[in-house]
């Protein structure tokens, strides 16, 4: 066993646990996503999806990363630093310091 598999492999348990999480949660996982409980209208956005939206995200999460760890196990130590570099460049697309902006994709029309 090498870093690189430990590292992915914790990473990726972390995420299916919140995946998990939140596809039990549903629309009261809205409130566990950071900056939402900071609005200042939160009921003028979709609960449901926001919430389906995180559990989506750390699906994809645990995806790259267990696949990563597999193949850092079986492969090289060096497939980890790839699959953690693609999972940092996805979470920080999806990263904002407004709040606002964060969740004007889920406003009800």
């Amino acid at each position: 066993m090498n870093i690189g598999f430990c590292t992915c492999t914790i990473l990726a348990l972390l995420f299916l646990i919140l995946s998990i999480i939140f596809a039990l949660l549903k629309e009261k996982g809205a409130n566990y996503v950071s900056g939402f409980n900071t609005l200042n209208h939160p009921e003028k956005y979709d609960k449901a999806y926001i919430s389906r939206d995180m559990r989506n995200q750390c699906f994809i999460h645990f995806v790259i990363l267990c696949i990563g760890s597999v193949l850092s196990y079986y492969l090289s130590a060096y497939v980890a630093i790839v699959a953690i570099l693609v999972w940092l460049i996805l979470f920080f697309r999806n990263f904002n310091l407004d709040a606002e902006k964060a969740f004007e994709k889920y406003l009800i029309q």
